[in-house]
């Protein structure tokens, strides 16, 4: 019967533990990963680069992203914060996937608008730049292209494509702040929804053929912000007035658009009250020197408001996402090289 040497079982258990511990803290200080379909980068697939980001992640971790369609139902989860997404070119990058509300899974279970997402965000301080996030359901229903309930959400130079209901900023348990700036977003109906306060600058809202309502707001009772649009354009293949600018999913909806360039989609009236004669008393629906052929100040809903330039005033970017923490969102693009 062979001998078990007690100390050079003790020494082999310490070293191996030394090598787990090791292997744990270099990916935890590798502030930089690489996602490559082609097995270049550290990771062939986006969800596995955000698994490899610690839990309670106190420092930011930036992941290139190189060209390709990644297929993928991803999920960044609330304990992972701090994530940098950046991909190599916003047209050619694309985080894709096909769920739909009403669609039945292998074991018997129907999706939901909720569970509908191709991308998930719960994390705070997440930051995308140079993506296209897409829902390629197609006019079946509610189809999710990114779900985002983290706090101090930045989106630069991304796309988000689909149809109804393409962008979801929070649900009604979730209401952090998220910054979009010169994003383009597509979809049908409620295409941009949500409880969270946003600001979308110089973005470019599509309203695609079928669809009625750009946004619908669930802003919380109390909060003082919810959809800011400033310096925007309205374009879309809809029809000629055919399109409300919103509509109130929760009765104190809150949407404002300021300067923003309306295409003749738009329609005269310009909001609806989702059937719902009570949120016209608390939703709270505002312009500022809108332009174009769907620009109709004088005929919009009696219950929506013309701000004044020092009421317009309050919808300053720093102050709608200040928050208690006086947060102001790095505005400028991250420079990498891929």
């Amino acid at each position: 019967m062979t001998r078990v040497n007690a100390g050079a079982v003790r020494l082999s258990l310490f070293l191996l533990a030394c090598c787990t511990l090791f292997a744990s803290l270099a990916v935890a200080q590798k502030q930089r990963l690489v996602v490559a379909q082609d097995g270049s980068g550290d990771y062939k697939t986006v969800q596995a680069a955000l698994d490899a980001v610690p839990q309670n992640n106190p420092n930011r971790i930036t992941i290139l992203i190189k060209k390709g369609i990644y297929r993928e139902k991803l999920s960044l989860d609330s304990t992972r914060h701090y994530v940098t997404l950046i991909g190599e070119d916003k047209a050619n990058t694309t985080l894709t996937y096909d769920d739909y509300s009403g669609k039945t899974l292998a074991d018997g279970t129907k999706l939901t608008t909720s569970t509908s997402g191709s991308f998930y965000i719960f994390a705070n301080d997440f930051r995308a730049e140079n993506l296209t996030f897409e829902n390629t359901a197609g006019p079946v229903g509610q189809a999710v292209a990114a779900f985002v309930t983290g706090d101090r959400a930045v989106f630069i130079n991304c796309r988000f494509l689909g149809f109804q209901d393409t962008l979801y900023t929070g649900s009604p348990r979730h209401y952090g702040r998220q910054y979009y700036k010169d994003c383009y977003i597509e979809g049908t109906t409620d295409f941009i929804f949500g409880s969270a306060t946003a600001v979308f600058d110089h973005c470019t809202i599509f309203s695609k053929k079928g669809g009625q309502y750009i946004t619908a707001a669930s802003t919380p009772e109390g909060k003082p912000f919810g959809y800011v649009f400033v310096d925007c354009t309205l374009i879309g293949d809809a029809p000629k007035a055919g399109v409300y600018l919103g509509r109130p999913w929760r009765n104190f909806a809150q949407t404002v658009f300021i300067r923003t360039r309306m295409g003749k989609h738009i329609r005269p009236e310009g909001w609806h009250n989702w059937s719902k004669p009570d949120a016209e008393k608390t939703a709270f629906y505002a312009e500022y020197g809108s332009e174009g052929p769907g620009a109709y100040p004088q005929t919009r809903v009696a219950w929506s408001k013309q701000l004044t330039k020092e009421e317009v005033q309050r919808y300053d970017r720093s102050n709608v996402l200040a928050g208690h923490d006086q947060w102001k969102p790095l505005l400028k693009a991250t420079k990498v090289n891929f």
